[in-house]
């Protein structure tokens, strides 16, 4: 088990450079480089940055989908590769996808199976997270006939079954409607205050500024720019992040 002093996530220097071949000639293009964050314990860390800078390879790495070219990444002090910081690991992607045949109850049962949830508490497991996302009246219908906004609150259920201390989230509220992204806020929040540590990466720049106490803005892969609450207290954070990305347009 980690040490109560290790922090829910660090990249220390890390580089990750992808390779293609084609024709025996490689192609090289760059994901992140020379990436240095430490994600504290509590806190809900904000990720942002334009299409293509760097967002989607930074989640993939804390969650072991990729290697590094360079530097580490840990999870609660561990290799985000190992077993034991992936079950400490939850995660939500931008479209998050069931089969459609299954009901909410037999989908979470399955990764609830996969998650080595005691096979004792399954069932209370899974109906506290579908109430957890108001989602225990439809606990029986079919995925197919769920919307966006239930599919998403889904997607956070399956993420919530092994209680994690992590949360990595990828645009938890793309596209949804405004009912549904206070529901999601509301549940992070709620998420949060009860000790979970969550890195969310998201376009919708608002509702990072209500839920973060920290940004990070990745620019051609380079984390540019760190911001606190207090930094964007009076001016807002979209000036700060605009000025950041695009530091020649002028701004009233």
């Amino acid at each position: 088990m980690p040490e109560q002093d290790e922090s829910p996530l660090l990249f220390d220097n890390v580089t990750k450079t992808y390779v293609r071949s084609h024709l025996g000639r490689k192609k090289y293009s760059r994901g992140v480089r020379g990436l240095h964050l430490n994600i504290e314990q509590g806190e809900i860390f904000g990720l942002l940055g334009l299409n293509g800078q760097g967002k989607t390879t930074t989640l993939k790495l804390s969650l072991g989908l990729l290697e590094p070219t360079a530097g580490t990444v840990r999870v609660f002090g561990q290799d985000p590769f190992e077993p034991a910081a992936r079950a400490q690991l939850g995660y939500l992607p931008e479209l998050p996808y069931f089969y459609p045949h299954l009901s909410p109850r037999e989908a979470l049962g399955f990764y609830a199976r996969l998650s080595k949830v005691p096979r004792k508490s399954l069932r209370r497991r899974i109906d506290d997270a579908l109430a957890d996302v108001g989602l225990l009246a439809a606990a029986d219908r079919r995925a197919s006939e769920f919307s966006k906004g239930m599919l998403q609150r889904l997607g956070l259920a399956q993420a919530m079954l092994h209680r994690p201390k992590l949360y990595v989230l990828d645009e938890p509220v793309s596209g949804l409607d405004p009912l549904a992204v206070h529901d999601i806020r509301n549940m992070l929040a709620k998420l949060n205050t009860q000790g979970a540590t969550i890195l969310l990466a998201s376009h919708s720049i608002s509702e990072v500024e209500r839920l973060c106490r920290r940004v990070g803005i990745l620019v051609e892969g380079r984390l540019a720019r760190i911001l606190t609450s207090a930094d964007w207290a009076k001016d807002g954070l979209e000036k700060l992040f605009i000025e950041t990305v695009m530091p020649e347009v002028p701004l009233p």
